[in-house]
């Protein structure tokens, strides 16, 4: 029972470094490539990272995913592996983040075992993230707050339900169109962080891409 508490306590101590940039990775085939862009993002400020490759083979991802630890590990910045808890629990992520149609909570705690946070996607619905919450993830996502370049076709959530996340009392994440001129209003809104693929990764100096980001939250 008292290793059981230490890991809950662990988990919410871990994810609640889930403030400020939120990177989450493009899908790329060029593993050094990836990794020196990723490295550019945490130069910026990016606190948390996010690796998410859609269409890569395995073999590829692990090969990704692995490199991504060992960086996110030598610079503490958190590191979460996206859909794949056992990719996550086989590199040793922080990690894993679930979407609908990803595991559930319950199959995913099996998988990553109890130190591993676990984050999940509640689009639009409030009562999708209480039954999460109720079922053990560890932080929660909502978007795609604005229109989205990754995902057009996303469902939109209002600002105004982050406020009404903060009830649940987990570390709350916004996603979808972030950029600079927005950020600052999802951290307003009640988001702990911002997560951002285009804005900081289509950018040519991605450093300087997610500086502008942490600074306009400095500034919130």
């Amino acid at each position: 029972m008292h290793g059981e508490a230490t890991d809950e306590y662990g988990r919410a101590a871990r994810a609640a470094r889930l403030r400020g940039l939120y990177v989450i990775t493009p899908d790329a085939d060029d593993t050094a490539r990836l990794v020196a862009r990723v490295e550019a993002a945490i130069d910026g400020g990016a606190r948390a990272v996010q690796y998410r490759n859609k269409s890569a083979p395995a073999e590829l991802k692990r090969a990704q995913a692995y490199a991504l630890a060992v960086l996110c590990r030598s610079r503490d910045v958190l590191y979460v592996v996206n859909d794949d808890a056992d990719l996550a629990a086989v590199v040793n992520a922080d990690g894993v983040h679930l979407g609908e149609e990803d595991v559930d909570v319950a199959r995913a705690r099996d998988i990553v075992g109890s130190r591993a946070i676990i984050g999940a996607s509640c689009y639009n619905d409030l009562a999708r993230a209480r039954t999460l919450a109720d079922a053990g993830a560890d932080y929660l996502a909502f978007g795609s707050l604005y229109p989205s370049v990754v995902k057009p076709g996303a469902r939109r959530a209002p600002l105004d339900l982050l406020r009404a996340a903060r009830a649940l009392g987990l570390p709350i994440v916004g996603i979808g169109g972030i950029d600079a001129d927005n950020a600052a209003d999802v951290i307003e809104a009640g988001a702990d962080a911002v997560a951002v693929i285009s804005a900081v990764f289509d950018d040519d100096d991605v450093e300087s891409a997610a500086e502008r980001i942490v600074l306009a939250i400095e500034d919130a």
